[in-house]
C-alpha cells in the first residue's frame, strides 16, 4: 500500500510521526508538508505539491486541517479515487466551517475526543470514528542526557494562551520546584517559566529531567469529553517521565491510575499527588517504568495507522487499561 500524508512536516508535527509510522508497518510513504510549503511559497505551493502527490501514485492519503492549505478543489481532486483520511486533533466547540468541510471531503474522518463522534455526523459527515493519538518512539523516548536546568520536582510543556490552566500550575508551584516551558505565558508572569518552544529531543529533556511531568486542561469542556485522553500523555509516559494528569470518566480506559500514571481531579488532589510522590520516589519510578512500556506495547502512532490503513477505528476496552 502507498501512502501520502499531507499537512505540516517538521519532523516532531503529528504529521512526521504519522509517516514514520506508515513506513515502520513496511508501506512506502511520502509526507508533503502543505503548511510550510505555503508559508514560504504561497500560492505557488499548491500545484507543486500536488504534482508531488500524483507522481507518488498513492492508494490512500491521510490529511490534517493544514492539507487545506493546498485549496479546497485541488485537493478534493487529489482525493478523488483514492481511499482517503481526515484525522481531527483538536476539540472545537463550535466546529469550524473548514474542518466541516474537510470531513465531507474524504472517506473517513478520525476524531481524538470520542463524544464529538456524534457532533460530526450530526453536521452531515456520514463516517467518522474515534483515534486517539499515541507516542511516537522516534521522539519520546527518555533522553540520553539531561542538562542540570532541566532538573525539577514538576513540569508543564505546553501553551499559555488559555487562562484555565494558569490556577492549577500557581497551586503546584506553591509546594514545588516547577518549571512551565512553552509558548503563549506572557499573561501569567507570576508563573516560573523557564523555556520557550519545547520540541523534539528538548521535550525528552524537560520531561527527563521532571520527577513529575503534570497535564492540565486548556478548556474547561475538556472535562465533560468522555475517555478523551491528551496527547500529552503519551508523549510523556514514552519519554519514560512520570506523567500526573487530569481525570476524565472514562480516561481510565486509556491507563490507570497508580499503575501507569496519576489522575487529579481538581487542583487540591494534584497538589496533594505531587506531594505524595514527590516523597515516595519508588513508587514514582514503577509506576513510570509500567507506564512507558503500557504505552509502546499499546498506544504508539503505528498502533493507530494499523487502524487507518484496516478502515478502523479505536475500540475503548470494556475493562480498564
Amino acid at each position: 500500500m502507498r501512502v501520502v500524508v499531507i499537512g505540516a512536516g517538521r519532523y516532531h508535527k503529528n504529521e512526521a510521526a504519522i509517516a514514520r509510522a506508515v513506513r515502520s508497518l513496511g508501506h512506502p510513504c511520502r509526507l508533503v508538508n502543505a503548511a510550510t510549503w505555503t508559508h514560504n511559497f504561497g500560492r505557488m505551493a499548491a500545484p507543486v505539491l500536488a504534482r508531488r502527490v500524483d507522481a507518488f501514485e498513492p492508494d490512500t492519503i491521510i490529511v490534517s486541517r493544514h492539507a487545506l492549505a493546498l485549496g479546497a478543489d485541488r485537493l478534493a481532486q487529489l482525493l478523488r479515487g483514492r481511499y482517503s483520511v481526515f484525522w481531527y486533533f483538536d476539540l472545537q466547540t463550535p466546529p469550524l466551517p473548514n474542518i466541516v468541510a474537510l470531513g465531507r471531503m474524504v472517506d473517513t474522518m478520525y476524531v481524538t475526543c470520542l463524544p464529538q463522534i456524534e457532533t460530526y455526523r450530526a453536521l452531515g459527515i456520514a463516517n467518522v470514528l474515534h483515534l486517539p493519538q499515541g507516542a511516537d518512539p522516534f521522539l519520546d523516548r527518555p533522553a540520553r542526557r539531561i542538562p542540570r536546568h532541566y532538573r525539577c520536582d514538576a513540569a508543564f510543556v505546553g501553551t499559555g494562551d488559555s487562562p484555565h490552566r494558569h490556577a492549577l500550575l500557581r497551586a503546584v508551584a506553591r509546594v514545588a520546584n516547577l518549571q512551565v516551558r512553552g509558548t503563549g505565558w506572557h499573561g501569567a508572569p507570576d508563573l516560573p517559566v523557564v523555556g520557550g518552544r519545547t520540541d523534539g529531543r528538548a521535550y525528552a529533556r524537560a520531561i527527563g529531567g521532571a520527577a513529575i511531568s503534570l497535564g492540565a486542561n486548556s478548556l474547561p469542556e475538556h472535562a465533560r469529553q468522555y475517555a478523551s485522553a491528551s496527547n500529552r500523555m503519551w508523549k510523556v509516559m514514552g519519554c519514560g517521565g512520570f506523567y500526573l494528569g487530569e481525570w476524565v470518566d472514562g480516561i481510565e480506559l486509556f491507563a490507570r491510575g497508580g499503575e501507569h500514571c496519576a489522575w487529579f481531579r481538581d487542583a487540591d488532589e494534584a497538589v496533594a499527588l505531587v506531594r505524595h510522590y514527590l516523597a515516595n520516589p519508588d513508587a514514582r519510578r514503577r509506576i513510570m517504568i509500567a507506564g512507558r512500556q503500557h504505552t509502546l506495547a499499546q498506544h504508539t502512532y503505528a498502533d493507530r495507522v494499523r487502524l487507518i490503513l484496516a478502515r478502523q477505528g479505536y475500540e475503548l476496552p470494556r475493562t480498564a487499561a
